[in-house]
């Protein structure tokens, strides 16, 4: 199989999709999978001139790109087509896989159609959900009409939740499969606890809980939300708490000026460093609820820690409410403290469902859910060639 995985961020971009597919065209290494991966380029890549069309193939095929007004961490690519279109002439994919809907995932499926090839998308981002936080939700219907246009030719829809198959399915998207996500067990693991050296880094006290939030601080995350749990909740009533908050995106501004004394700002966080941190923790905190599925819910619980996050999204299925944490009515800043409040006091139970969280991450491996995937690119490639014959014999019977 000869993958073309097209998408408008990728590595170093930290975010959800970028670092899924990090993951995913590591395992196609792994596999022995040839491909190539279409992607905006960093901006250290931005300066350096592509490679001469002689040049040998290689998996990162970067586009000029620009920063993203909405958000400057994020590149927006200027693919050139002929470039694309020639180095995809020689590499002559099986599949294409297009994991985003705009500029780069646009080139690959012009290309596609072009060519009669078999591709496949990825939905990844809620972003209807996304329209109303910046005042756009009157171009929601709009954007519905863009997705079954882009999606309409596609063998098959990847999406990481049941959840986000269901609104796919009631907008007319077809062709949905389940690509869900996994956890690295190994690296988020309770036994990276390093309670002592996080406290004295960022000086917090023995007697101090620490409430962590993990993700991206931008307004379709919530953070609204994060806001109020912040100015409601300085300190728990059982005991002091400090807010460690692990993330950036165009709303830290705005809310570090607003929070209180006891928030500390980490700032972006991964691996050893990030795995320390979560372990380290007492409560994860997230009320994000756009997620398609998650991917910061199950890191915490494979480290060990309960969930209190919102009743909405892909959350709901990694987090069951009792067991594995707490879910919370969707913007409902009071019931978020509540149920802080409830754990908070009652570390029993908290201990128990993070053991609860452990069991249920452990179960996710990447491995076999890239393998999984890996098995449904042959069936639409199958699928594509029994059509192409069918069609073939059709006009010639």
């Amino acid at each position: 199989m000869r993958l073309a995985l097209f998408t408008d961020t990728f590595a170093p971009q930290m975010n959800g999709v970028a670092r899924t597919l990090g993951r995913l065209t590591a395992h196609l290494e792994r596999r022995g999978i040839e491909h190539l991966v279409f992607a905006p380029a960093s901006p250290e890549e931005a300066t350096t001139p592509p490679p001469a069309p002689e040049a040998p193939p290689l998996s990162l095929r970067p586009s000029p790109s620009v920063p993203f007004l909405l958000y400057p961490e994020c590149r927006l690519a200027l693919p050139n087509l002929l470039s694309i279109r020639q180095q995809l002439d020689r590499f002559r994919p099986d599949l294409l896989h297009l994991a985003t809907p705009f500029n780069i995932g646009l080139c690959g499926l012009r290309y596609a159609r072009r060519r009669g090839l078999p591709h496949a998308a990825s939905y990844h981002t809620h972003f209807d959900r996304y329209l109303a936080y910046y005042g756009m939700a009157k171009a929601v219907p709009l954007y519905w009409r863009y997705i079954r246009w882009f999606h309409r030719s596609c063998g098959a829809t990847f999406a990481p939740s049941r959840e986000t198959l269901l609104a796919l399915y009631r907008q007319g998207v077809g062709g949905l499969r389940l690509w869900t996500r996994g956890v690295d067990s190994e690296l988020f693991h309770p036994a990276k606890r390093r309670a002592g050296l996080v406290r004295e880094r960022f000086g917090i006290a023995p007697d101090e809980r620490i409430l962590l939030y993990v993700g991206r601080i931008a307004p379709e995350k919530d953070v609204a939300t994060l806001a109020e749990l912040l100015r409601r909740l300085p300190a728990s009533r059982e005991g002091r708490a400090r807010w460690l908050i692990v993330g950036d995106g165009p709303a830290l501004p705005e809310l570090r000026a607003a929070a209180p004394d006891n928030a500390i700002f980490a700032g972006y966080r991964e691996g050893e460093e990030l795995a320390e941190l979560y372990a380290s923790a007492d409560l994860f905190v997230f009320p994000s609820s756009t997620e398609t599925f998650g991917n910061v819910a199950l890191e915490a619980m494979a480290s060990g820690l309960p969930v209190i996050g919102a009743d909405a999204g892909g959350i709901r299925e990694s987090v069951r409410h009792e067991a594995t944490g707490l879910l919370c009515p969707p913007g409902d800043a009071a019931a978020f403290a509540s149920a802080i409040e409830r754990l908070t006091a009652a570390p029993e139970l908290a201990r128990r469902m993070g053991e609860q969280g452990r069991s249920h991450a452990v179960t996710r491996s990447w491995v076999s859910i890239f393998d999984e995937l890996l098995e449904q690119y042959g069936e639409v490639i199958e699928r594509s060639r029994h059509a192409e014959h069918a069609g073939r014999s059709y006009r010639t019977g």
